[in-house]
């Protein structure tokens, strides 16, 4: 069995599937006349997405490795099978919203991130515009995992299941799902993440299952701001080169924890405190500008 369960294969079995999803999201927007797509964004975000998939070839060795270390280590074995692939569907979501939702939170976890979130636009080419340098560290956030003793083929099948999902929720042109709302991570709700206005900022962190978001205090429902909804990014980066945008927080990064006459641990929250966290409050962060917000806008 574990030889169907190959997370390349199932990537490259869904490549037609996303090139027919594209075309008729792309031909749909324009007789609609809403240009969801350009051309120089979309170039954009598959330029990111190899750059994701080559660094991704580059690091599978070295994090099944390390996955294969860990499960060596298993603490409890899993019994009847439909059990331990339900829990592992669980758990590898939960898993996959700890992860995001310190990208957001760690101002170097954003550096990678903000690839993913750089786009004004938002259709099915977004899904694809991936944080590049995150397989770099992804897998240890699934490190226990293993060794709560689900098999690294395992997880990393199911990371690839669960992100075909994700990706198919960067669309406009479906609405709420109904019932689905409650529970599961719709367009709507995924809208609201790539949202730059106040109250949707740092929302809506799951991949596959709303309910972490819920249970966690990041959920945000779309049209809680009466304002249209903005894409991309509080601050545009001024550049649409490619290596700039990828670059462009990290050097942001480097500038501010460089400045002169801070303590070092000012220079640490500069790398790993909030993005928007300044020594002087000349900056916000996306905590201070809701409190700001809800303060203007009661319930």
């Amino acid at each position: 069995m574990d030889s169907f369960l190959n997370q390349e294969v199932l990537y490259r079995a869904s490549v037609p599937f996303f090139v027919v999803l594209i075309l008729a999201e792309l031909v749909y927007s324009n007789l609609k006349g809403v240009r969801l797509y350009t051309l120089r964004d979309s170039l954009t975000s598959a330029f990111f997405a190899l750059c994701n998939i080559s660094l991704d070839m580059l690091m599978k060795v070295f994090s099944f490795a390390v996955l294969t270390w860990c499960y060596q280590y298993q603490l409890i074995t899993i019994a009847p099978v439909w059990l331990y692939w339900v829990a592992l569907l669980l758990l590898q979501d939960l898993a996959y919203w700890t992860q995001h939702t310190v990208d957001h939170r760690v101002r170097l976890g954003w550096a990678v991130h903000i690839t993913h979130h750089n786009s004004e636009h938002y259709n099915l080419t977004t899904g694809f515009r991936s944080s590049v340098l995150q397989p770099l560290y992804r897998y240890v956030y699934f490190m226990p995992l293993a060794l709560l003793g689900f098999q690294p083929l395992h997880i990393m099948f199911m990371y690839a299941a669960t992100q075909i999902y994700g990706n198919l929720v960067h669309t406009q042109t479906i609405d709420k799902m109904g019932f689905l709302e409650k529970f599961m991570v719709t367009p709507s709700h995924h809208r609201v993440h790539h949202a730059s206005n106040t109250p949707y900022l740092d929302k809506n962190m799951g991949m596959l299952f709303i309910w972490w978001d819920k249970m966690f205090g990041t959920f945000e429902y779309e049209g809680r701001d009466p304002e249209p909804t903005r894409f991309g990014l509080v601050s545009p980066i001024a550049s649409s080169n490619p290596v700039r945008m990828m670059s462009s927080e990290f050097a942001a990064i480097w500038h501010d924890a460089s400045q002169a006459n801070l303590t070092m641990g000012q220079r640490l929250r500069y790398v790993f405190g909030a993005p928007g966290w300044s020594h002087d409050g000349h900056k916000q962060t996306s905590a201070q500008m809701q409190a700001q917000w809800r303060a203007q806008h009661p319930l």
